[in-house]
């Protein structure tokens, strides 16, 4: 079978136009040499890094010495708040003891003149304990003594039970001990007998 002729050969492409791809040059996906870098670009990435590691040691330094001085704001202040706690308890102490310094007058007073008077003793005494009551009213502690109430937990204390025909079920009949504060606050409950339910 014969040859067709070939055509004329293609004009040269003109001066600056892109050039197809050369068999000796790499295809995509060939893996192509790189040029080694320069010594310049050595010092210059040594430097960047350089650089970096200054500014984060210099922003460690200043994050550790804040964390140093909110620990030592802290602990200041810790201190501070337990000296106050502790100063505003004296204070309070103080000023509890000095309110009952008038009532330890008065009970000197009354043994003083005991033996002058022995029967001005008992009123003595007896103005003295409602001296001492009315300092813990001030304070905030008010005397509950009543009989004929009925029984409230929170307020009374049972120490016996008694059947009296004349009180209704479940009040108090008699204060043993008379009790301190309100419920919510308070020094101490009263002690009662109660009337025992039929």
């Amino acid at each position: 079978m014969p040859i067709p002729p070939r055509g004329p050969e293609p004009d040269p492409p003109p001066e600056g136009a892109v050039q197809p791809p050369r068999g000796d040059l790499a295809q995509p996906g060939q893996p192509t040499e790189q040029a080694e870098p320069g010594p310049d670009a050595a010092t210059g990435t040594a430097a960047a890094a350089a650089a970096a590691d200054d500014d984060f040691a210099a922003a460690l330094r200043e994050a550790d010495d804040r964390w140093r001085r909110a620990l030592a704001d802290l602990d200041n202040l810790r201190k501070r708040h337990a000296r106050e706690l502790k100063g505003q308890a004296a204070a309070e102490r103080a000023r509890t003891a000095a309110a009952f310094l008038p009532v330890i007058d008065n009970l000197e007073l009354a043994l003083n003149h005991a033996a002058a008077d022995p029967g001005a003793i008992v009123e003595g005494v007896r103005a003295v304990r409602d001296q001492a009551v009315n300092v813990l009213e001030r304070l905030g502690y008010p005397r509950h003594a009543e009989t004929g109430v009925p029984f409230d937990p929170a307020r009374h204390e049972v120490v016996g039970v008694v059947q009296e025909p004349d009180a209704d079920p479940n009040t108090v009949v008699q204060v043993l001990r008379p009790g301190y504060g309100e419920a919510e606050r308070q020094l101490r409950p009263a002690a009662v007998t109660v009337a025992k339910r039929e």
